[in-house]
């Protein structure tokens, strides 16, 4: 009998019909006449990304949830700490888990408590195989010792009678080929099996080629579905399986061995590179993380039923030519200089918008109509070449309320550096490379904007913490007071923004504002008392200057 000619035996029809359980759906997949899949999964994020991929079912891998936790696949692992980690599996997806539940731990009495604890998890499923407790796993050794027919007929029962959830499926896994019993007993173990109660069978093979689950096939009486694990015979193509009969294929192990084979050459070039540069582009963001975690539900959900959080918007002061770039500004503003194929300014836009930073204003000036980016705001300075930062930023004036970060136009950094800006404490927070402490320029570019801080940068991680004040601000400090350099990038609580927006308007008021530089708004302001914080960060940022600045951007990225 091929699997579609398999029938149901608790409903007496080919297929359920809309199956809302994790259990019903998976004894549909048992049961449907096409060939199933599951997928091995080892923990929360490895489920949700199965189920992302377009499987209908997990496997939960005894093997895989024990490399995960760092111990033999020999139950090292007790059956409690498996349940821990099914529960943040089920908690984290919709698609029925089907679980390797190696011997069932134990006997018919720790069978019937595992298969109780596992349908108040919503678990789908368990599969137990007619081994020895403690299991040791398939493909260790030869000549395995297996159970006595009788004692795991008794444990198949035992489960099935203690299940809570009518549609919870039995898997019973037969070792009988991989042990070297033979055809015959496998055969023999099948039938006494599915007369105990199995759902469904799952006969093993460690052979290179599906002979042996072939010739099983051929002569299954089909008293139920049968499960196989190709992780040997791989290159059997899945048709040839199909057309045999087979019920459901697992793919058994392959994530925790992918997710090994990545993060051992993660580690690899971190360690040899000393530096994440290498490694950054090439593996998920953050965000992706993120998202995988379901941040953006508990976003929503902060939003019904929580505080209002702020929203961080952006002001980029980009109205400057940056005449140190000779003829590469002639016809644009140096924000909007190519660097590896886009332009500055848009590359700092995309930085911001990664960190959560949405709402963009830029502030131009110098060949404002080159500055044509979608999905920003503009302001003009049109007295940009007799005036500076300070009066740009005023331009952008009904901008700045609320959460808002700061930025040049000219500068690049690493998407971290944002996270930590936007994280730190204080009305006014400002990146402050401590690796900047000796630099000086000259010329006619912008000059190092050093600072002088309550304590200097220590690299130790825990030092860190506590936190580091603003004293001084400007480009001629005395070098013994040189703490660092202000990168440029500012971040401002709500009340941040109102204070610098009232400075903006005082120095209006007093005729300071053309002339002046932010470095003189945050001076003004330490002048009356307010706390400005730093967070001091170790390179990875860069302005662009002139050409040599241009350089070093496009070997930044």
């Amino acid at each position: 009998m091929t699997k579609a000619q398999v029938v149901l035996p608790r409903t007496g029809t080919e297929t359920l019909l809309e199956p809302h359980t994790k259990a019903a759906r998976l004894r549909a997949l048992l049961y449907s006449p096409e060939l199933s899949f599951l997928m091995e999964a080892h923990d929360g994020l490895s489920a949700k990304i199965v189920e992302e991929s377009g499987f209908k079912g997990i496997w939960a891998s005894g093997l895989a949830i024990s490399a995960a936790l760092g111990v033999r696949d020999n139950n090292e692992a007790s059956w409690t700490q498996v349940i821990d980690v099914l529960e943040f599996m089920s908690d984290a997806t919709t698609i029925p888990i089907l679980v390797d539940g190696d011997t069932g731990y134990g006997n018919f009495n720790n069978m019937r408590r595992l298969v109780k604890k596992l349908c108040q998890r919503g678990i789908a499923g368990v599969c137990i195989e007619d081994k020895l407790f403690p299991k040791t796993n398939s493909f260790l050794g030869d000549g395995q010792p297996l159970a006595d027919i009788g004692e795991f007929c008794g444990k198949i029962k035992a489960g099935k009678d203690s299940q809570t959830d009518e549609d919870f499926c039995l898997v019973a896994r037969i070792e009988a080929l991989v042990g070297g019993w033979g055809h015959d007993e496998a055969l023999r173990r099948a039938d006494a099996y599915a007369e105990a109660g199995a759902d469904a069978i799952l006969v093993h093979s460690k052979k290179s080629a599906a002979d042996e689950i072939l010739a099983f096939m051929r002569e299954w009486s089909g008293r139920c579905p049968i499960v196989i694990v190709p992780t040997m015979f791989y290159g059997t193509p899945t048709d040839v399986l199909h057309k045999a009969g087979v019920s459901t294929v697992i793919w058994a192990n392959h994530n925790i061995r992918a997710a090994i084979s990545a993060m051992q050459e993660v580690c690899r070039r971190i360690q040899s590179e000393h530096s994440l540069v290498g490694v950054e582009g090439e593996i998920a963001t953050l965000q992706e993380v993120f998202r995988l975690a379901g941040n953006s539900e508990l976003a929503d959900a902060e939003r019904r039923y929580g505080k209002a959080r702020e929203e961080i918007r952006a002001i980029v002061i980009a109205a400057s030519r940056g005449a140190d770039l000779g003829e590469l500004t002639k016809d644009r503003p140096k924000c909007m200089i190519d660097v590896r194929g886009r332009p500055l300014l848009r590359r700092l836009v995309s930085t911001l918008r990664k960190g959560g930073v949405r709402d963009v204003t830029v502030v131009r000036g110098y060949k404002k109509e080159a500055i044509d980016l979608p999905s920003i705001n503009t302001v003009d300075n049109d007295a940009y070449a007799t005036t500076g930062e300070a009066a740009s930023l005023a331009c952008a004036a009904s901008h700045l309320e609320g959460g808002c970060v700061v930025s040049y136009g000219d500068i690049l950094f690493r998407r971290y550096i944002l996270d930590a800006l936007l994280h730190g404490r204080g009305d006014i927070v400002l990146a402050v490379d401590a690796l900047s402490a000796d630099k000086r320029r000259g010329g006619a570019g912008r000059a190092a904007d050093l600072v002088s801080c309550s304590r200097r940068f220590t690299g130790n991680y825990l030092l860190e913490k506590e936190p580091a004040f603003l004293r001084r601000i400007a480009n001629n400090l005395e070098p013994e007071s040189v703490d660092g350099e202000w990168i440029g990038l500012a971040r401002l609580s709500a009340r941040g923004s109102e204070l610098v927006r009232g400075e903006i308007a005082a120095m209006a008021e007093d005729g300071s504002l053309a002339s002046a530089s932010l470095l003189d708004v945050f001076s003004r302001l330490i002048e009356k008392g307010e706390t400005i914080s730093v967070i001091y960060i170790a390179g990875n940022w860069l302005d662009v200057d002139d050409v040599f600045d241009l350089a070093e951007a496009r070997n930044f990225l």
